[in-house]
């Protein structure tokens, strides 16, 4: 049996009984105590939907008994066991519980240091070495980037030391400075570290994703927020010649002499002039921009007009633009930034998503009384920086001993090192660098997974409202599966119970008008209309018409049929005199009746199977009530009851 799969669900049931146990019952089924606080929730819960005609408390009390003796039955039946129920409760819990495990002063925190980032533009300066796979070229690298870190420690010029050494291609250009920057444009650390460096100040050794760096603290400046601009270009990369120059200056002035004269013109004269064919197609409309997202020229130019305003043409190192100023708003503020920020912590990729659930695991730990063997993980990663995770790995981690080592304590609970190294699943990573980040993230996980659910269960024990949406969705889950599996499905697919129950109750089921029954063939041609009929007098199973169909699925149309006069027009056609009609399908012509009779009565079950099924139900219903009944005792605390107002 796997313990791992059903540790949530002993624990959840543990937590309830202990639960129970603190109350005051106001019943108990099948030897199981319902605490009062589950009855008031579903009382109250039920009352509330019927605000006109209020259920009196007895009679909900009788109907809350019989509901209880389901869920019981599903028990019973052990239907919480399988492996869809599980799964299922396990992702509801987890739902369920995302609003309280959520840190909202933690969460707030990072949305005011990023409102308070966002007033702020900062010139971003850096030197860059590519992270390496290989964890001796990466620790060779951040050896290098802290040795240049010295010469700039020393007084040497950044600009000078940024194009010899900084592996960004466009420092060769700009000397290592990006120009102007707002939030939400780079690595969260990366522009965390910019933007708390003060001005000339060199930076330790930052990380993000895919490199290492050393920045120097930039100028600063209050954010100028967006803006919203439209533009025409005439294309000019650097090095044209002096003539392509000349022709490029030339067209951009005779169209803002054109501009001038009629600036109405500006969209339509985009369309057909502008070389920039992404913005050209929207009449020279571009997305809304802020700092450090446009070359300098462009920025600078856009940023200084007016809404409404149109530039001379500017040159920047793609050629000439005209812009005309849309619309612009302020920096982001609080209440504005706050969706982006909780899309970044959830999203993996993000430095603040491990930042959000390492503070989460420290304020789980601290609560619950977790405690990380740090001897065994430190030897774990030690192990894998220096090998990687191989075959010698698994013959010295896979041996008794080893797995059986305290990996975690929560409370009273220990988990073994098996429990993680289990999830390696016998995968090989001689990578080293690659292999230390999959355990790191590998123990993170297990770690806050695993701190959630002691979470989740202190929740049940403690948060009235969690466990009452809880225990509701669980029991009416229980209480669905068990109807299909007592009553619906068994209705359904109760062929010989349904005849027999027809039947037994032939004289219910009536017409007060003939039906035509038989099978109703629509065929392309005549020909074809004999071939139908001729397999139809062959079949030995006249219930079963799939081979038929499928032999002139392109040329008939089979279908069985059950109507009175008006419901089907062929059929009128052929057994009440009505006029000719048309076949459904242009594709065929000619239309017949096969094995037709004239019906004043059902003569079948599935003559009337929508209502003989519900009946049928019904009677299977009645008798699992009277055996739950029989069954399952039942003793109601009166005096608890009436305390429930």
């Amino acid at each position: 049996m796997n313990n791992k799969i059903l540790v949530g669900t002993t624990l959840s049931a543990c937590a309830l009984a202990a639960l129970a146990a603190k109350e005051p019952v106001v019943m108990t089924i099948n030897g199981v105590d319902v605490p009062r606080s589950e009855f008031e929730y579903l009382y109250h819960k039920n009352t509330q939907q019927q605000q006109l005609d209020p259920q009196p408390i007895e009679e909900y009390a009788e109907l809350f008994q019989l509901y209880k003796m389901k869920v019981a039955d599903a028990l019973a039946d052990k239907i919480d066991t399988t492996a869809t129920f599980r799964k299922e409760m396990e992702k509801y819990r987890h739902d369920l519980a995302e609003p309280y495990l959520a840190d909202s002063v933690y969460l707030n925190s990072l949305v005011e240091d990023a409102a308070r980032m966002a007033r702020t533009e900062t010139e971003i300066k850096h030197i860059m070495i590519h992270k390496s796979p290989d964890a001796q070229l990466d620790a060779e690298s951040r050896a290098k980037l802290d040795s240049i870190r010295g010469l700039l420690l020393q007084g040497q010029d950044f600009t000078t030391i940024a194009k010899q050494y900084s592996q960004d291609p466009s420092a060769q250009t700009n000397g290592g400075n990006l120009g102007f920057f707002t939030i939400g444009k780079l690595p969260y650390l990366f522009e965390k570290a910019a933007w708390e460096l003060p001005e000339g100040e060199v930076s330790e050794i930052v990380e993000s994703p895919a490199n290492y760096h050393i920045i120097l603290g930039g100028r600063k400046r209050p954010a100028r927020g967006s803006v919203h601009a439209s533009h025409i270009m005439k294309m000019c990369r650097p090095g044209s010649t002096p003539e392509q120059e000349a022709t490029a200056k030339a067209k951009i002035d005779s169209i803002y002499a054109a501009i001038l004269a009629n600036p109405a013109r500006f969209e339509a004269i985009a369309i057909a002039e502008s070389d920039d064919p992404g913005s050209a197609k929207q009449g020279g409309l571009l997305p809304w921009f802020g700092a450090g997202q446009m070359v300098a020229e462009f920025d600078s130019t856009a940023f200084s007009l007016s809404d409404g305003e149109i530039s001379a043409p500017i040159r920047t190192q793609f050629g000439w633009h005209i812009i005309k100023r849309i619309n612009s708003k302020p920096a982001p503020d609080a209440a504005e930034l706050k969706p982006m920020v909780l899309t970044m912590v959830n999203n993996p990729q993000d430095d603040r998503y491990k930042m959000v659930k390492e503070a989460q695991n420290n304020r789980l730990a601290a609560k619950h009384k977790a405690k990380l063997n740090e001897k065994t993980i430190e030897s774990l990663k030690n192990r894998v920086a220096a090998s990687g995770i191989d075959s010698l790995f698994y013959s010295e981690y896979l041996t008794p001993d080893r797995l059986n080592e305290t990996l975690l304590e929560i409370g009273n609970i220990r988990y073994p090192l098996s429990d993680l190294t289990s999830r390696f699943n016998g995968a090989t990573m001689p990578d080293s660098r690659r292999a230390s980040d999959i355990v790191e993230n590998y123990l993170m996980g297990f770690y806050n997974g695993k701190l959630v659910e002691a979470e989740e269960e202190w929740l049940l024990l403690n948060e009235p409202d969690y466990r009452n949406l809880y225990n509701e969705y669980r029991d009416g889950s229980l209480l669905y599966e068990v109807s299909l599996n007592k009553v619906w499905n068994k209705a359904a697919q109760d062929k010989e119970g349904l005849e027999k129950y027809f039947n037994a109750h032939r004289s219910e089921y009536t017409w007060t008008e003939p039906h035509v029954k038989g099978i109703l063939v629509q065929a392309a041609n005549d020909s074809v209309g004999a071939l139908v009929k001729e397999r139809l007098s062959a079949l030995k199973d006249k219930s079963d018409l799939t081979d038929v169909r499928k032999e002139f699925q392109r040329q008939a149309k089979i279908d069985r049929v059950l109507v009175k006069k008006g419901d089907n027009a062929m059929v009128d056609n052929l057994m009440f005199g009505g006029e000719e009609a048309q076949p459904t399908d242009s594709r065929y012509t000619v239309y017949f009746l096969y094995d037709q009779r004239t019906l004043d009565a059902p003569e079948e079950a599935a003559d009337v199977r929508g209502k003989v099924t519900g009946d049928y139900q019904n009677l299977l219903e009645k008798e699992w009530i009277s055996d739950l009944k029989s069954r399952y005792k039942v003793k109601v605390n009166e005096k608890e009851l009436k305390k429930i107002k």
